[in-house]
């Protein structure tokens, strides 16, 4: 929907300098700000050290470490987008999956923090990691498939395909860091691996990408 979104704006000629902003707007519209709440009361948890961060998990009121956090991570992804340009019909979907894929990673390994939370309803009905994986696995292969087609240009469509594969590995390694330093994870947690691999993915695909 977001790419959609965008390539409808982009051929209606809209000016490619707004569209960094549109695309993150975007993604907080679609997902309701979750995930950039979740990084935010995460990014408090962490700073607030390991026998209060669970309390500074909950608290509603948000620290200088959310807000810096936040900052980070929205003018990092608008440094990414700009870079990319147009490349970001590929950059996007390859972001946004990663990021998600980050979450049933998270579910599978790590203990959930909080007894009673809204997101622990992921543990009660989790089927396993590799059946909760198929819908990824499918969506990835029909993605690696599109790109390549021989339209795309071949030194892209090569870096495309390697960052799409090796997107793993910040999927896997962000959600540990976050795991090593909460001690479990939680909605909040979930949401921050979410933004925090996206960020990492999209920057990634910002410096292979070609200079124009």
């Amino acid at each position: 929907m977001q790419v959609l979104i965008l390539k409808i704006l982009t051929y209606f000629h809209w000016p490619f300098e707004s569209l960094p902003f549109i695309a993150i707007a975007l993604g907080a519209w679609l997902t309701g700000g979750l995930h950039f709440d979740g990084l935010m009361d995460t990014a408090d948890a962490i700073s607030a050290g390991p026998e209060k961060c669970l309390k500074a998990m909950k608290d509603s009121r948000v620290g200088a470490s959310a807000i810096l956090a936040l900052i980070i991570n929205i003018l990092l992804q608008l440094a990414a987008l700009f870079k990319l340009k147009l490349l970001y019909l590929y950059a996007l979907p390859i972001a946004s999956f990663w990021g998600r894929y980050s979450q049933i990673f998270a579910i599978e390994n790590y203990n959930y923090l909080h007894e009673k939370g809204s997101s622990k309803f992921h543990k009660f009905y989790w089927k396993g990691q590799l059946k909760e994986s198929i819908p990824s696995i499918i969506v990835l292969f029909f993605f690696i498939v599109f790109l390549s087609l021989p339209q795309i240009n071949y030194q892209l469509k090569v870096n495309l395909i390697l960052s799409t594969i090796l997107g793993i590995f910040p999927a896997i390694i962000i959600p540990k860091i976050l795991a090593n330093r909460l001690k479990g994870h939680s909605g909040d947690s979930y949401g921050a691996s979410v933004v925090l691999v996206e960020t990492f993915m999209l920057i990634a695909l910002a410096i292979i990408s070609p200079s124009n």
